[in-house]
């Protein structure tokens, strides 16, 4: 991994731009997206299956996934791997339930009640990749919010796969029907979130599209935005490691190659004030690396540019640049963990000390790893129960309550120029 010098840096406003980040150009993804998107809308399901065959190489029978077949494939589902998802499913439902939101009535004066109702989105579409690994947590992680939410209509994207002859992969298809999740469509990419945005003969319009996907998918739903929601442009994984002399190299070593075997693109930053622990991480990469499955992948990922060590001078320095990167995925390994975790603002999720490893949180730590990416940390936030849902203000007011502000809103209206405004209120009160 190259390293990076920032101890002589003094201007924090200079982090962001020295700290190691990919080049992710959504907008010249676009350019190739919007064409996908209007050939899915112009077309339906013909679209979304073409598209498919060109890019997945495998054309499904059909769109959607026969509930049959997912329910088979629970029943085929290895017990262990089962066992593993409804501790994921458990942990996470307690987690969403605690933050779920409740609606509020507010009596303002007398006969005058407002209430900040929460309403569940109707429809909701998840997008679930299906790339280099068939990522049956985020199945997990999209749906259970969107459920604990109230969510009454819930339609799932993932690609086709060619193994399976042209099926999602079987062990997603089974997590679907643990969830009880039965509408699935083997569609993936740019055209799996524009059939959910637009609709299409098999698949209803949705509200909202979630999850996680390339720069394509990205792309897709920024193009999107505005026909329906969406959570976030969620795109390459990403891991920071704040870490002083007190660290475990081994520890560090494996948690920056664990996010650095999702994709020949994802970035593994470590910053550290410690030029011997980074030594140490080295070594430990270097065999670690050697013995892993995905080596090559992982190893690309880690010389990229996206990846590197970042030197500081102090912890504090460090927590510094952690907040001006905005990283998907922190963990703080520090002499006082939790006191340099609480200084951190800008992050996806973060991760306190050297027994809570960002994979813990991919599974069943009871967060939710839908994450934002790309430095977007800094301005939104994960997935969570709350983006499935939406406030909605409903006003009830006494003809006494109207008569006690009536003259204020005719007022306001007034000085707006607006005296249509004022007249809505005064033709009610002058009886």
């Amino acid at each position: 991994m190259r390293q990076i010098d920032l101890r002589p840096v003094d201007d924090p406003r200079e982090y962001a731009a020295a700290v190691p980040r990919g080049e992710v150009d959504i907008d010249h993804a676009l350019q190739a997206v919007s064409a996908i998107c209007e050939q899915v809308r112009a077309e339906g399901d013909e679209g979304v299956l073409a598209l498919g065959e060109r890019f997945d190489g495998v054309r499904p029978a059909t769109l959607r996934v026969p509930a049959e077949q997912i329910a088979a494939a629970l029943t085929s589902l290895d017990p262990d791997v089962r066992a593993a998802l409804e501790q994921s499913i458990t942990r996470l439902r307690a987690t969403c339930e605690a933050e779920l939101e409740h609606s509020v009535t507010t009596t303002v004066a007398p006969g005058a009640v407002v209430e900040r109702r929460i309403v569940p989105m109707q429809r909701v579409g998840l997008y679930v990749p299906g790339g280099l690994a068939p990522l049956i947590s985020t199945v997990v992680m999209n749906t259970v919010p969107a459920q604990v939410a109230g969510v009454p209509s819930i339609a799932i994207a993932t690609p086709p796969q060619a193994e399976f002859g042209g099926a999602p992969h079987p062990a997603i298809l089974a997590a679907c029907a643990l969830l009880g999740v039965d509408e699935v469509y083997a569609a993936g990419g740019a055209q799996a979130v524009a059939m959910l945005a637009y609709g299409t003969e098999s698949c209803a319009p949705v509200n909202l599209v979630t999850g996680p996907g390339n720069i394509y998918v990205a792309a897709a739903k920024r193009f999107v935005r505005g026909q329906v929601a969406i959570d976030s442009e969620a795109g390459p994984t990403e891991i920071a490691i704040v870490a002083d002399e007190t660290a475990d190299a081994a520890f560090v070593a494996a948690d920056l190659i664990s996010q650095a075997e999702h994709d020949p693109m994802a970035a593994s930053v470590l910053i550290t004030d410690s030029e011997a622990l980074a030594a140490a991480v080295e070594a430990e990469l270097e065999s670690q690396v050697a013995a892993t499955k995905h080596a090559e992948r992982v190893t690309t990922a880690l010389t990229g540019r996206q990846s590197g060590v970042v030197l500081v001078r102090d912890t504090d320095q460090g927590v510094d640049v952690a907040n001006a990167y905005a990283a998907e995925h922190l963990e703080v390994q520090t002499r006082d963990a939790a006191a340099d975790a609480a200084r951190i603002v800008n992050a996806g999720a973060v991760f306190v000390g050297p027994f809570a490893p960002v994979s813990l949180g991919d599974y069943a730590a009871g967060s939710n790893h839908v994450l934002p990416t790309a430095g977007c940390a800094c301005h939104s936030s994960g997935l969570s129960v709350r983006a499935f849902c939406k406030n909605m203000q409903v006003v009830t007011y006494t003809e006494d309550a109207l008569r006690e502000v009536g003259g204020h809103v005719v007022t306001l209206a007034e000085a707006e120029d607006l005296p249509g405004h004022g007249a809505a209120v005064s033709i009610r009160t002058a009886r």
